[in-house]
């Protein structure tokens, strides 16, 4: 098979594109034609052919799996599942998220952490964020070094539910607005419970809020 052009792009100049004999055309970057020693009127047997274009996909695929990664952080799953929406096949897919992670680019623990601290800053608690972790593809094994950031979740749930108190003892609907609240930002009633104990500490309210709190908890 015969390279009939070799053209350059014109928005990129390490992009050029490689026209073939039968029709065929490629993307190739100036590394490929390095690699290959292209050139117009190059001729390439079947084997040296189908490997230019193999690795002509793997370094598209490359290159478009860093221009998503110039968009945001992703986990593997994440990355994967991205390259496979945007045409790539599986195994090309896969091959390009394992070069990420050996070279750094992808790091599903740092991701961890990284949604963890996040989540918490928005004043959610560990359940959310858990399901946060799973929706993304974080691999289980990898949550609880993440999630020990989650050990003084007391003071978000605390934090919320002053802030929405506001110094004041709430009668028993405004209170269950507020605990329902911080169960749907992923509290525990555990902790809701110990947040309204120390609500009522801070105010010195002989324990009512609790006491209110248990009564709802037990409805559940």
């Amino acid at each position: 098979m015969r390279i009939d052009k070799l053209t350059r792009s014109q928005k990129n100049p390490d992009r050029f594109y490689a026209e073939f004999s039968d029709g065929e055309k490629l993307t190739v970057s100036v590394a490929l034609i390095a690699d290959y020693s292209l050139y117009t009127g190059r001729e390439l047997d079947e084997a040296e052919y189908e490997a230019l274009k193999a690795s002509a996909q793997a370094h598209s695929a490359k290159a478009r799996a860093l221009r998503i990664l110039g968009q945001r952080t992703m986990s593997c799953k994440e990355m994967k599942d991205r390259l496979i929406q945007k045409g790539e096949s599986e195994e090309t897919a896969q091959d390009t998220t394992d070069w990420l992670v050996r070279i750094g680019a992808v790091n599903d623990e740092e991701y961890a952490a990284l949604i963890v601290r996040h989540y918490i800053s928005k004043g959610y608690g560990k359940m959310r964020i858990n399901d946060e972790l799973y929706r993304r593809g974080i691999k289980k094994e990898l949550w609880e070094d993440a999630l020990r950031a989650c050990q003084e979740t007391d003071d978000g749930a605390y934090d919320y539910l002053a802030s929405k108190l506001k110094d004041t003892k709430p009668d028993k609907a405004a209170l269950k607005r507020v605990t329902d609240a911080l169960y749907r930002r992923g509290f525990s009633w555990d902790e809701i419970k110990s947040a309204t104990a120390r609500y009522n500490d801070e105010l010195g309210m002989s324990g009512s809020v609790t006491n209110e709190t248990e009564d709802l908890t037990d409805n559940e």
